[in-house]
Parts: structure tokens; C-alpha cells; sequence
């Protein structure tokens, strides 16, 4: 019996009441900052601003007024992912009786994120006169949690605590329904003139006098605070931490680029994609304390470990740094799941879906403990492995994992295929878990043709082609560890597995497969992306390789700008819906992948075209996790999906994927594979500088000439053999 209650939408929600278009976004470690562009969060904002630290909002209301006017937004820019730059200027205002005039006062905010969030405030008067003004902070705390900021109802909330004051800043409280007491403590430098409080919010302000092109520095530190963490008071230097703070991550960044792969092209756009997605990475990834590191899935919504989501991202990522993968592997492999917990969806052997440390988890509201409803992060544990140890080798590793492996392997065959009949299968047990669990999981992200929701347990099609991989390779693994005769029978049983697949999910008609198998056996016949995801698997002959391919490029599911979630035939289909008509990368790049692994170059090197084309019209060439399914008309750009995460974890490692499966890199321990390269029309050369193989390093240059591209290996480090197939 499904214990999921399908009338709680609002259960399912990823959307504040209110949508915002443009945000900026700052992240390090479990802390993330998301404002206006102007920097501002308005403190009636209903638009999931704010700055975040461990699922909880611990700023809400950030505003500045001079004289009471509001600074006029000029523009804004990112430092590789962790420094943003915002220009301001003021409004005609009157001080001392005199008029100052529009844009005669200069404002640079210099923000980031470390242990909490900076902002360095300069003011320049460019009148030729001093200018005395006031100017004043709003600032606010709802601490609430990241399920209720995005749209999820409680019943009962904690209780706010006194606010404190001193002569530099201020502390705001809350105890939670969890026990926990949290505040926000925000600093000063210099102290302000004035302190005080209005209603919930805090307020502080300063009485200037700026003589002409002189510059002034004004400091603001926002720190979390939780009552068990113990944190000491600080003794905050003149500029509270900001230089400190911006050379460490200045450094940081650096050596997080030269532990990487370089990549340098002649088409400069592509060059600045690439070094974002790199620097994205860097953000994206997040250390706990005792438990490791871990990527996280995106901000604002999903700031969190997610089983699936950083799984794909590393095997994504292999070649920019397989540092990645083994970090993710270990995180994962500390929370196992090792009981049967229907509130959680928990049950032995499985690989998480979310771990959240919010109050609303630490209190009971939501089973995200971590809660495990994902029918496929442990068969994407069980490839990213096996992926790992053939790029780098690492027995090690491999001894180390190989009891997680063996659990992964029993909850396929015990608990996966919940009814035995050869298919893993979900079917939600928890009240406050997830209808839906495969990559498409919001509430009607799996439908039929006739634009109904199908009953349970559900067989998706490309999670039938993750586990043939996974079956085939864990037998690729224990033959590793010297036990062939477990990886004969695992052989057996994908060999059995691809028979049984080809027979119930081919739709003659359609010459396509099936979206899954509801609780009856019957097939979803709605055409839709997943499909795809076969091809990489190599569950599909050739000759249904090339049909399934051959279909995806249809034009009712090929919008121009990549192929969409669902045909724009289907009852269901809607192009700015989450997951059924929209475009994702990452759905894109796997399919694009998969290509590659049937033959299908051509159509590869198109896929790849169409996406970095749709990639040229967001901000900083960085691919959202999803945009609009609308078809591609004249010169129009795509249409923005507005509650799309950015950066988001496996759309940031889609490119990599795409240019992995474009080259015809693989690597096998202390050995590199290059297979018929192709550099699509918008790149003529491309290096590939630092590449890890084994435990040495390789450099390749590849150069298209009159339509072929050709490999040199321009430099090697240790005992590395470049092998052209």
C-alpha cells in the first residue's frame, strides 16, 4: 500500500510564493547567500531570498537607504564563483537643505561567503562639495527552514528570542521546535552611530560626511550561530575578517583550478563556460565535519548532499578531477541505509536521497535524516564506482568500499526488485516521502498517455538500463577483487535482465520504449526523454539503439535547443513545467553520452551545437539545471524556466560529459583511450592540459581540419601509455 498522500501537493512544493527572475547567488560550504542583484533582500520578501546556513534562513531583511532613498542598481559581477562585485549609486536627495544630485554618490559592494556572509561597503562623493547623509541598514531574521521558505506549510513554529545589541552589533534568536537555539550575529565596523530595533526587524545607522573623491570602508559581517556548536565570541579585527577571508578563498579557488584538468580553446565564450563550470564545482562542493566531502546538488533549493544528484555529477566530472568521485563515494557510503524504516524509505544496503539538518528534520516534521526515497542512487553508486577504479586504478579504494558494494548488490536483489521479477521497482512507504522516485520526482513527473498518475510499484525505463550496468559492472569489480564466480552469475542475471527488458518495454508502434511499467505490468506508453538514458547502459542492440536515437530527434521532442522531457504530443506535455516538456542539460548530456556509446556521432556533435548555442544566452554562459521547452524560433533565445537552480550540480557537469563523449577520452587505469575524436563547428583546437591517468598526468592537443579532427599528445608525466582506437 503507497502510504504517500497524493493530495499533498504543497508536501512537494519547489517554489516560494513568490518567483524572482534575476538573483545573485554566493555559496561556500553549507552557507549560501541569495539576493537581488542589487544585493538587497527585501524585508517583505516572499521570493526565497536570503542568507542560508544548515537549511535555515538566518538573514531574511537586508536593506540600505541613503537618506532615505534606495541606491539605484548599476551592475553586478562574479568573481569565479565566489566573489560578487555590485555597483550602486543614489537618487536625488536633499541633505542640509542642498540637493545632491543623481549619480553623484558611488557605492561598490564586495560580498562573499567563508565562516559567514562579508559585505566591504566604499562610498566615493564625485560633487565637488562634501555631502553629509545618513545611512541606514534593515535587517531581519525568520529563521525559517528551507521546506517552508520554498513552500512547504507547518503547523507550529518555534519561538523568537529578545534581540541583543552592543556598541557594534546586533544578535537576533529563535528556538526552534527542534530544542535548538539559533541566532544571527551581525557585526559592524566601524560602529554605527545608532542601533536599534523596529518591530522583528534591527536596524543600524551611520552619520557621514564624505569630502569630495574621498573613499570610505564600511564592513558587515552576518554570522550563524547554533547553540550547540559552542562557537567562542571573536575578537573581530578593523575590517571583521574580510581580508582573511577573501585571500583564503582567493588561494582556495587557485588551487582547486591547478588540481584540475585545463582546458583552453580558440572560442573564448566556451573557454569562460568552462572555467565557470570549474569554479562552480569548487562551490558546489561542501565539507562535513567527521563525514567528509560531498558535492551538493544546487542553490538555492537543493544546498544539500543528494544521493543521485552528486553521484552523476562526479562520474560527469571524471575527467575534470576524479578527486570528485572518491570524495562522493566515501560520504555516501558512511549513510548506507542498514535498517527497514518506512518513514524514511530506508532499507538495508540503499544509497540516500537527501540529508537535510534543518529544524523541520531535526524535529521530526520531514523524514530527510537522511531519507533514502531514490530508486536509483544505488545502482549510480554501484557505476560511479566501477567508473572510478577503471579512470584511476585505485585498489584501495576498491578493498575499501567492496562491503558498501556487496550491500548495494542485496538491496537490488531483495529490496529493489520489490515484487522478484527480475525489474527494480519504487513505491513510496513514507507519509512525507517523495510519489515519484527516479530523476523525474516531482509529484506528477511520472504519467500516462492519458495524463493520469499510474499506480505503484513503478518500473521506470531507464533505471531497467542503470541496472544492467550496474549488474554488469559489479561483475567487472569482483573479478577485480578475484571472485569470477560471483561475476559470472551477476552476467547471467544482466544478460537475463536485457531479454526480459527487450520483450515488455519495446513499443512496436513507436519504435521507442516505454516510460516504465505501472503496479499492473502495463506499459506508460507517454514518450518522454528517459529513454534515452539507455543508450550509455548498453542494455540496447544496435538496431534499437539507432531507433531510440532516431526518435529523440523527432520534432515533437527536439525543441532546437535540446531534447525535452516529454513529446509535445502528450496530454501531460507543457514546456514550462518541471519535468514534463522543459529541457534539462543533464538529461541532454547522458543521452549525448549515450550517442557516443551507440555510434551516433553525428547526432552527438548536433545535441552539443544546439545546447552551448542555448548556453550563450544565460548569464555567464553557465547552463541552468533546466530551462523551457519551447521550440527554437528565429533569432529568440530559450525561454528561462524561473525557480531553476544556478548553479546546479549536474547541469554544471553536463558540458564536461558532452565534450568527454565528443573526444573519445576514457581511461583505464595508467592508460589513455582516444576513440574518432569530433570537435563540433564552434571550436577549431582544444587542449587538454593535466589530465589524470593513473598515477601520472597527460597533455593532448585536438585540431579539426577539413571536417576530421586529429590528437597529438603534447606532454606526459609518469608511466602513461596514449592509445588511438
Amino acid at each position: 500500500m503507497n502510504s504517500c498522500n497524493l493530495t499533498r501537493q504543497d508536501d512537494f512544493r519547489i517554489a516560494p510564493e513568490d518567483i524572482r527572475s534575476s538573483v545573485e547567488i554566493l555559496k561556500e560550504g553549507q552557507m549560501f547567500m541569495n539576493s537581488l542583484p542589487g544585493g538587497e533582500i527585501p524585508c517583505q520578501d516572499t521570493g526565497g531570498l536570503g542568507f542560508y546556513y544548515a537549511d535555515t534562513r538566518f538573514l531574511s531583511c537586508l536593506e540600505l537607504r541613503l537618506n532615505g532613498t534606495e541606491p539605484i542598481f548599476l551592475s553586478r559581477s562574479v568573481r569565479d564563483s565566489h566573489i560578487a562585485q555590485v555597483e550602486l549609486t543614489n537618487k536625488d536627495f536633499v541633505s542640509k537643505g542642498q540637493l545632491v544630485p543623481l549619480h553623484t554618490i558611488h557605492l561598490r559592494l564586495l560580498r562573499l561567503v567563508r565562516d559567514g556572509f562579508y559585505q566591504r561597503l566604499r562610498l566615493i562623493n564625485f560633487n565637488q562639495y562634501p555631502v553629509e547623509l545618513t545611512l541606514r541598514f534593515r535587517l531581519g531574521a525568520d529563521f525559517a527552514d528551507i521546506f517552508e521558505v520554498r513552500g512547504t506549510r507547518r503547523q507550529v513554529r518555534g519561538q523568537r528570542l529578545k534581540p541583543e545589541f552592543s556598541h557594534q552589533g546586533i544578535s537576533l534568536g529563535y528556538q526552534g521546535q527542534d530544542g535548538v537555539v539559533r541566532k544571527t550575529r551581525i557585526y559592524f565596523a566601524p560602529a554605527p552611530s545608532r542601533i536599534g530595533e523596529e518591530g522583528t526587524l534591527a536596524w543600524a545607522e551611520y552619520k557621514l560626511v564624505l569630502q569630495p573623491q574621498k573613499k570610505y570602508y564600511l564592513y558587515l559581517k552576518i554570522q550563524p550561530w547554533l547553540e550547540e556548536s559552542r562557537q567562542q565570541e571573536e575578537t573581530l579585527p578593523r575590517d571583521l575578517g574580510f581580508k582573511k577571508a577573501a585571500g583564503f578563498l582567493i588561494q582556495s579557488y587557485r588551487d582547486w583550478i591547478q588540481d584540475c584538468i585545463n582546458i583552453i580553446t580558440d572560442n573564448q565564450r566556451f573557454n569562460q563556460m568552462l572555467r565557470v563550470g570549474i569554479t562552480d564545482l569548487r562551490a558546489l562542493t561542501t565539507h562535513y565535519p567527521g563525514k567528509g566531502a560531498v558535492l551538493e546538488a544546487g542553490i538555492p533549493w537543493y544546498a544539500a548532499p543528494f544521493g543521485r544528484d552528486s553521484l552523476i555529477t562526479a562520474w560527469q566530472t571524471l575527467l575534470v578531477n576524479p578527486w570528485l568521485a572518491r570524495e562522493t563515494l566515501l560520504f555516501l557510503a558512511r549513510y548506507q541505509g542498514e535498517k527497514i524504516d518506512p518513514w524514511r524509505d530506508e532499507e538495508p544496503g540503499k544509497i540516500l536521497h537527501e540529508l537535510r539538518l534543518g529544524e523541520m528534520a531535526r524535529a521530526g516534521e520531514i523524514p530527510h535524516t537522511p531519507y533514502y526515497g531514490s530508486v536509483d542512487s544505488t545502482l549510480w553508486f554501484i557505476i560511479l564506482l566501477a567508473a572510478y577504479y577503471r579512470w584511476t586504478g585505485e585498489r584501495e579504494l576498491l578493498e575499501k568500499l567492496r562491503p558498501n558494494l556487496e550491500r548495494a548488490i542485496h538491496w537490488c536483489e531483495v529490496y529493489g526488485d520489490r515484487d522478484q521479477d527480475g525489474y527494480i521497482e519504487y513505491q513510496c512507504q513514507s507519509e512525507r516521502g517523495l510519489i515519484n522516485q527516479g530523476w523525474k520526482d516531482s509529484w506528477d513527473g511520472v504519467i500516462d498517455s492519458d495524463g493520469q498518475l499510474p499506480t505503484g510499484p513503478i518500473a521506470l525505463v531507464e533505471v531497467q538500463g542503470y541496472y544492467y550496468l550496474a549488474l554488469r559492472e559489479a561483475a567487472f569489480l569482483y573479478q577485480q577483487l578475484g571472485v569470477p564466480s560471483l561475476g559470472e552469475q551477476l552476467l547471467a542475471r544482466a544478460r537475463s535482465l536485457q531479454a526480459k527488458f527487450l520483450q515488455d518495454f519495446w513499443l512496436l508502434e513507436e519504435e521507442f520504449l516505454a516510460f516504465a511499467l505501472d503496479g499492473q505490468k502495463r506499459k506508460l506508453k507517454t514518450i518522454v526523454s528517459n529513454p534515452g538514458h539507455c543508450l550509455f547502459t548498453g542494455i540496447l542492440p544496435p538496431e534499437y539503439a539507432d531507433k531510440v536515437a532516431r526518435r529523440l530527434f523527432a520534432p515533437d521532442l527536439f525543441s532546437g535547443w535540446g531534447i525535452r522531457t516529454m513529446s509535445d504530443r502528450e496530454k501531460a506535455y507543457n514546456p514550462m513545467s518541471y519535468h514534463n516538456g522543459s529541457v534539462w542539460p543533464h538529461d541532454n548530456a547522458i543521452i549525448g553520452y549515450g550517442l557516443r556509446q551507440a555510434g551516433q556521432l553525428e547526432r552527438l556533435c548536433y545535441l552539443t551545437e544546439t545546447l552551448f548555442a542555448a548556453a550563450e544566452y544565460f548569464p555567464q554562459s553557465r547552463l541552468p539545471e533546466l530551462f523551457c521547452g519551447f521550440t527554437r524560433r528565429g533569432n529568440a533565445g530559450p525561454v528561462k524556466y524561473p525557480i531553476a537552480c544556478d548553479p546546479q550540480a549536474w547541469a554544471v557537469g553536463s558540458i564536461f560529459l558532452l565534450l568527454k563523449a565528443l573526444l573519445g577520452v576514457e581511461c583505464r587505469g595508467n592508460q589513455i583511450f582516444v576513440r574518432q575524436p569530433l570537435l563540433p563547428d564552434f571550436l577549431k583546437t582544444l587542449r587538454l592540459e593535466n589530465i589524470r591517468v593513473g598515477e601520472g598526468r597527460v597533455d593532448l592537443e585536438f585540431t579539426r581540419r577539413n571536417g576530421k579532427t586529429y590528437c597529438g599528445v603534447t606532454g606526459t608525466t609518469g608511466q602513461v601509455q596514449v592509445i588511438f582506437a
